[in-house]
């Protein structure tokens, strides 16, 4: 990235943060002057919360307003901390409604309502009416900035309403149509209104349109949305009444957010919802606690499986030998099927009614994996030690692998069903309860077979 004048980025960012440690801000408020509103923003990103505020606070106006649109919601209210009630104002009041109610839900309750009363009544109205829906629902991310046309008027006259309301509106290649109540008829694309004849009626050009309603998952629409290339789709309340819309971009940046949430959460933490220096250290340490605690706990009963079958493995020390072999197959095997059963859980592929299908194919699966191991594995293990032993890592690799790809494969579906994020029922959690499976599978069989 460069700036306007073409000066390496980075020689920039080193003079940005000199200016600022050394308490410069006439130097600072020149060079972020240069900058565009993109590289503003990594700057940003790259400071504390307290330095953020003060470098922000040294834009003008309209290259605040640019800046703070583009923010994260949370740290969009991390800056509204440092900044004077006017200003806040007019900052909220010129950004769009969608990004105002996700600010406001990172603000405290009273702090809120005294910004949310500084608007004016059409805003104040916007986003209360946003407010209303639940943060994750279609809803949420409706826009309320659109252009819509009815089937009565021309070609012409839809035209001149696109022409007159660009400037204060956005809009895409389709034109929702809708009738004197609001509810949806279709769409009419930008290229039919310029090639028809001035005075066809919308009516006749009227062509099926992407909707969903309020209630949806936004993860699910956005998905629908891109997966259907379509550049834009209408959101509808219950009635069917178009309550503003959603475009291709808004759909990506939502799919992009449920990534880097299902990404942590996969990894046993969770997702942070502001730049990685921005992050207070106690919101860093509350991400990871828990799911550690919780693999704390459950590796207590690792721990007590090998305690049960201590005089085992006294009498049979070459068994302790394959532990890190047994664990980690087991773990890996169960993180690849619940991996893979999440990733069609968030495309759509499966739905929990398909549990039982899942369980039967990642028991096929497991089997085949296991079954390819197991062989594997007794004919390496028959070069070193005696072929009882061989026998005991065959079998116990083959039971293993279609046990842990089942549990894998219906972790994530159990955890939908029971409205928690299915990532979060992947690798931390089917690593440790494999391990302590693994570890009854492998010793019961060594068990049966070394007496």
């Amino acid at each position: 990235m460069h700036t306007p004048q073409n000066v390496d980025f980075s020689t920039t960012m080193r003079a940005l943060h000199a200016a600022l440690k050394d308490e410069n801000l006439g130097a600072l408020a020149a060079q972020l002057r240069q900058l565009e509103p993109a590289a503003i923003i990594e700057y940003l990103d790259t400071l504390t919360l307290s330095e953020a505020a003060i470098a922000f606070r040294l834009l003008d106006k309209p290259r605040a307003l640019r800046v703070f649109e583009k923010l994260d919601a949370p740290l969009q209210a991390d800056l509204i901390k440092g900044l004077q009630q006017d200003a806040v104002a007019e900052t909220l009041a010129g950004i769009e409604a969608t990004e105002r109610a996700a600010l406001l839900d990172e603000l405290p309750a009273t702090v809120a309502s005294t910004l949310l009363q500084a608007l004016d009544s059409t805003s104040r109205e916007e986003t209360r009416v946003l407010l209303g829906y639940s943060a994750a629902s279609t809803g949420r991310f409706a826009s309320t900035h659109y252009i819509k046309t009815y089937p009565e008027l021309t070609a012409e006259q839809t035209l001149e309403r696109v022409r007159r309301r660009l400037s204060e509106r956005s809009t895409a290649n389709l034109v929702p149509v809708v009738d004197h109540e609001r509810r949806l008829l279709g769409g009419v694309e930008l290229s039919q209104l310029v090639a028809a004849d001035p005075q066809t009626l919308i009516g006749d050009l009227l062509s099926p349109m992407f909707s969903a309603t309020v209630d949806d998952p936004a993860v699910q629409t956005a998905r629908r949305l891109v997966n259907r290339q379509r550049e834009i789709g209408a959101v509808l309340d219950q009635e069917g009444k178009l309550v503003g819309v959603l475009h291709w971009a808004q759909a990506l940046e939502i799919l992009e957010d449920a990534d880097e949430a299902r990404t942590a959460r996969t990894a046993g933490s969770e997702p942070l919802n502001r730049p990685y220096l921005s992050t207070p250290i106690g919101s860093m340490v509350r991400s990871r606690i828990l799911w550690l605690l919780v693999l704390a706990v459950g590796a207590t009963l690792t721990v007590q499986v090998l305690s049960s079958f201590e005089e085992t493995l006294e009498s049979m020390v070459v068994l302790s030998l394959f532990i890190p072999l047994i664990v980690g197959i087991g773990g890996n095997t169960g993180n690849q099927a619940a991996t893979t059963v999440t990733r069609a859980l968030a495309m759509g592929e499966v739905r929990i009614s398909d549990i039982g299908r899942v369980l039967l194919r990642e028991v096929r699966v497991g089997f085949v994996l296991g079954l390819s191991l197991g062989v594997l594995g007794f004919l390496m293990t028959l070069l070193i030690f005696d072929e009882p032993v061989a026998w005991v890592i065959g079998l116990t690799l083959m039971a293993l692998c279609t046990v842990a790809a089942s549990v894998g494969g219906i972790m994530p579906i159990i955890g939908k069903s029971i409205k928690a994020d299915p990532a979060v029922f992947s690798n931390p959690f089917i690593s440790t309860f494999v391990d302590a499976a693994g570890l009854i599978v492998y010793l019961s069989i060594a068990v049966l077979i070394l007496g």
